[in-house]
């Protein structure tokens, strides 16, 4: 808020002052949302869908989930004792990304080796695509989100200019255009290091497992063709 101080002028110190003690967390969020102005809502928007990305792809790209162990062990030991049937394709497929590039080249089992790394690298594009999912839509909010900042800066700057008029200076609007610049610049900032921390961390750990996806079936090709032992 601003003030008359003692010559009559306004006094800015209670505007840029930290919010009462009082207050509770809920409420200063909403003050902060409030001084930003209406352009903070699109960083809104990319923060909530950057924490929904990081969230989902923090629980699919899992160890685990996507590599978990002792699979090709275990698909050659199927393979071995009952051959390639349609319920040991299907199972393995089922298990996990890797069982999905497993399956794909145990389906041509007999054909050459050629032909079942050429089948394993096709399935391999596809888990590739699955594993790369929503990292385009977080790496454009990385790269959005400062110029959803600059833009909020700008709308700022504007009110800035605005509050100029014949008489002065409006306080009020000069104030209220230097939060809205602010504060947008700020938050884009916040919103766009995270993510673009994130989606270099997430492609990074996506070339991993592909790499040793890759390892895991030309070892399935050498054991089911005799140039490996299991």
């Amino acid at each position: 808020m601003l003030a008359h101080n003692a010559h009559g002028g306004y006094s800015y110190a209670n505007f840029f002052a930290a919010p009462p003690a009082t207050l509770t967390g809920k409420y200063r969020v909403l003050s902060i949302i409030e001084a930003a102005g209406w352009p903070i809502w699109p960083l809104i928007l990319c923060s909530v869908i950057a924490l929904a990305i990081i969230g989902e792809r923090l629980w699919s790209l899992r160890q685990n989930v996507v590599l978990p162990k002792n699979t090709l062990a275990h698909a050659v030991q199927a393979y071995r004792q009952n051959g390639v049937t349609p319920q040991l394709l299907a199972q393995i497929a089922a298990s996990s990304p890797l069982g999905q590039i497993l399956a794909a080249g145990l389906r041509n089992e007999k054909r050459s080796p050629a032909v079942m790394k050429e089948s394993i690298e096709e399935a391999g594009h596809l888990v590739a695509i699955d594993l790369e999912r929503f990292l385009t839509s977080l790496g454009t909010i990385a790269a959005i989100a400062p110029l959803l900042g600059l833009f909020g800066t700008v709308i700022g700057m504007i009110e800035i200019f605005g509050s100029q008029g014949p008489q002065g200076s409006n306080p009020l609007a000069l104030a209220q255009g230097i939060s809205i610049a602010l504060y947008n610049t700020a938050f884009g900032l916040v919103v766009a290091v995270p993510s673009m921390v994130f989606y270099r961390y997430f492609r990074t750990r996506v070339d991993a497992l592909l790499v040793e996806m890759q390892i895991q079936a030309v070892k399935l090709v050498e054991i089911v063709h005799g140039e490996r032992d299991a």
